[in-house]
C-alpha cells in the first residue's frame, strides 16, 4: 500500500514538474531528503525517483516562459568553480573505476541547486522549500524521538540509500533542521501547526541525542548556543533548553553517557582513533597531491596502504574538511570553505538590511536560522563525511536568493533608484509543498 501511495504521488506530480519547474524543485527536495520510495517494501524501492522528477523539471525549465536567470554573485561563481574543479580532479583520480559515477551524482545535485537559484525567487517558494526540508528530515526526527523514548536509539537510521542513512549522519541532519523548525514556528499563521512544531522539535532533539552520535552531540551544543544568540525570543529558547537538556540527559542510557564521555578520552576509543587515522591519510595524500587530491571515492583500502599512518585501520573520511581535502586537494578545500563563508556573509547582509522592518522580519529570521544551521553543519561536519550532501548547498542558494529579494526591495537612503516590488510567484504553490515535502 505504501509503495502504491508513493508512486501515485510521484506520478501525479510529474505533470506539475513539467508545467511549473518550482514544483519540480520541491518534489526533487522531497525525494532527495526523505527518499519516500525507499521506505516501502515492494516495487517502489527500486524506482528511479530522482530521474522521474529531474527530467520533466529540466524540460519544463527550458520551455517555461517564466524568467529564469541565474543570480550571479560571488557565491554562485565559487560554486561553479568548485563544480568545475571536481571535474578536473576526476581526470586525475586514483579510483578511475568509480570516480565518474560519484562525479555524476554530485553534478546532478548541483544542477538542481542552480535550478533552485533560477526558479525559487519569491518568498512563497522559499518558504515552501523550507517546509519541504523540515518535513522530510523532521519525519525521521519525530519517528526517531518516539523510537528513543521507547527504549531504542543506537539503531536510529536515516532514509535508506541516502547520504544521511547512518545514525551519525541523520543526527547531524536533524540538528541542522531544528533552526528551520524554529523559523517556521515563528512565521506560520496556523496556530495548530505552530503548536505541532513544538513537540516535533522536542522529539527531534531527543532523536539527535538518541542517535548516539558524538559529532551530532557537539553540533547540537553549538547550534543551541547560536540559536539562543540569534533568536529574537531568547527567553523562550532558554526555557526550552532548561526543560529539554536535563530531560534528554535523564532519558539516555548509561551507554550513551559513556560514549559522550569518550570525547575527552579519544585516545582510548577505537572509533575516534580510526577517524584520526583517516584524517592523517587525507593530510598525507594532500601532501603528495596538493592540487588535485585523490578524486571522488578516494578513501579506499588500497589508498590507505600508501598514505595512512596505520594502513590496516581503514575508515571513511569522517569529516567534511578532510574529505574535501583528500579528494579535491587544497584548491577544492579552499573553494568549499569560501562558499561556506560567503553563505554566512550573505545571511549577515540579509539580517542587516532587514533589521527593524516588519515587512522583512521573515527574511531576517530565515537568514539568522540558516546561519545557525550552517554552524551545526560546520561543527558536526568536522566529524562526519557529508561534504557532497545536498543541504548545505541548498541553504547557500536560499540565502543568496534572500539577499537578492531584500536588495531589490530595500534601497539605501539617498539612492535615486525607486523601490522595486518583491518578486511574486506567478502561480500558487501546490498544497503538497506548503505543509509538507516533496
Amino acid at each position: 500500500m505504501r509503495d502504491i501511495l508513493v508512486t501515485a504521488i510521484l506520478v501525479g506530480l510529474i505533470p506539475r514538474c513539467f508545467t511549473r519547474p518550482h514544483v519540480g524543485v520541491l518534489t526533487w527536495s522531497w525525494v532527495g531528503y526523505m527518499n519516500p520510495h525507499r521506505l516501502g517494501w515492494g516495487f517502489a524501492v527500486t524506482l528511479p525517483a530522482a530521474q522521474m522528477v529531474a527530467l520533466p523539471t529540466l524540460l519544463g525549465l527550458v520551455l517555461s516562459k517564466e524568467p529564469k536567470k541565474i543570480p550571479w554573485a560571488p557565491a554562485t561563481y565559487v560554486l561553479a568553480m568548485f563544480i568545475g574543479w571536481t571535474t578536473v580532479t576526476s581526470f586525475f583520480a586514483i579510483n578511475s573505476d568509480d570516480v565518474w559515477a560519484q562525479w555524476g551524482e554530485f553534478v546532478k545535485v548541483q544542477v538542481m541547486v542552480f535550478v533552485t537559484l533560477m526558479v525559487m525567487r519569491a518568498r512563497e517558494r522559499l518558504h515552501a522549500l523550507v517546509w519541504i526540508i523540515v518535513i522530510s528530515i523532521g519525519f525521521f526526527g519525530v519517528k526517531g524521538g518516539l523510537f528513543t523514548l521507547a527504549g531504542g536509539g543506537q539503531g536510529l537510521l536515516g532514509p535508506p540509500g541516502s547520504f544521511i542513512e547512518g545514525n551519525t549522519e541523520i543526527g547531524l541532519a536533524m540538528t541542522m533542521v531544528l533552526p528551520l523548525m524554529w523559523y517556521l514556528r515563528s512565521h506560520t499563521k496556523n496556530k495548530n501547526i505552530r503548536r505541532a512544531l513544538l513537540p516535533a522539535m522536542a522529539l527531534t532533539t531527543i532523536a539527535i541525542l538518541g542517535s548516539h552520535s558524538r559529532g551530532a552531540f557537539l553540533a547540537i551544543i553549538a547550534m543551541g548556543v547560536l540559536l539562543w544568540w540569534k533568536s529574537r525570543n531568547k527567553a523562550a529558547v532558554a526555557l526550552a533548553a532548561l526543560v529539554l537538556v536535563p530531560a534528554g540527559f535523564l532519558l539516555m542510557p548509561q551507554e550513551w553517557h559513556d560514549r559522550m564521555a569518550s570525547i575527552g578520552n579519544y585516545q582510548e576509543d577505537k572509533s575516534a582513533m580510526g577517524r584520526i587515522n583517516a584524517w592523517g591519510f587525507a593530510l598525507n595524500a594532500a601532501k603528495d597531491r596538493p592540487l588535485v587530491g585523490l578524486g571522488f571515492d578516494g578513501f579506499t583500502p588500497q589508498a590507505f596502504q600508501i598514505w595512512a599512518p596505520d594502513p590496516a585501520n581503514w575508515h571513511d573520511a569522517h569529516s567534511v574538511y578532510f574529505e574535501i581535502l583528500g579528494e579535491q586537494g587544497y584548491v577544492g578545500l579552499f573553494l568549499f570553505l569560501l562558499l561556506l563563508w560567503l553563505s554566512w556573509r550573505n545571511a549577515g547582509m540579509v539580517m542587516r538590511r532587514a533589521r527593524g522592518d516588519p515587512e522583512w522580519l521573515w527574511a531576517y529570521d530565515l537568514a539568522a536560522m540558516i546561519q545557525v544551521s550552517l554552524i551545526a553543519y560546520m561543527v558536526g561536519g568536522a566529524f562526519l563525511g557529508l561534504g557532497y550532501w545536498d543541504m548545505p548547498y541548498t541553504l547557500a542558494a536560499i540565502v543568496l536568493l534572500l539577499r537578492r529579494l531584500v536588495e531589490q526591495a530595500k534601497v539605501p537612503k539617498g539612492a535615486v533608484v525607486r523601490r522595486r516590488p518583491v518578486a511574486q510567484a506567478p502561480d500558487e504553490v501546490p498544497a503538497l509543498a506548503t505543509p509538507g515535502h516533496t
